[in-house]
């Protein structure tokens, strides 16, 4: 039986050992790189003057641009390791959006970093493992 793995991912060195992690525990496993992309970080890069939505569009872009190159890193790591994976990206929240895509998607188990969100945001909203882990419907393996 395969199993389906996801990963989510972003540019911190804990999603980056989680996903080694699943590569090397799972090498047989369907594994599938998520990044969220948050719609706040677009909002909280435009300001709130008078330049919103003429700015909002590059901004956007920009996060699309990172949100592939973080895949395409993930991709690579995972080929170096001879394992194929699979990669998506989703726009929302990042705790619910992990959580959603897990139940949309059939997938068996999350492989998660520790944390990987610092700073302010992770001490206001609280660690995105933690919160995936109490809602997950599947299990949780939290990598450190």
């Amino acid at each position: 039986m395969s199993k389906r793995i996801v990963v989510p991912v972003d540019d911190s060195d804990r999603s980056i050992d989680a996903l080694e992690f699943a590569v090397d525990e799972f090498p047989d496993a369907e594994i599938t790189a998520l990044h969220v992309l948050d719609p706040g970080d677009f909002y909280a890069a435009t300001g709130v003057d008078g330049g919103v939505m003429a700015n909002y569009e590059q901004i956007y872009q920009r996060h699309e641009q990172q949100a592939e190159q973080i895949l395409e890193n993930a991709t690579e790591l995972a080929a170096e390791r001879g394992v194929e994976i699979d990669t998506d990206h989703v726009i929302g929240g990042i705790s619910r959006s992990i959580v959603d895509y897990v139940e949309e998607h059939e997938i068996d188990q999350i492989v998660v970093g520790s944390h990987g969100r610092t700073g302010a945001s992770r001490i206001l909203l609280g660690s995105v493992a933690e919160t995936v882990a109490r809602r997950s419907p599947v299990p949780i393996t939290i990598v450190r």
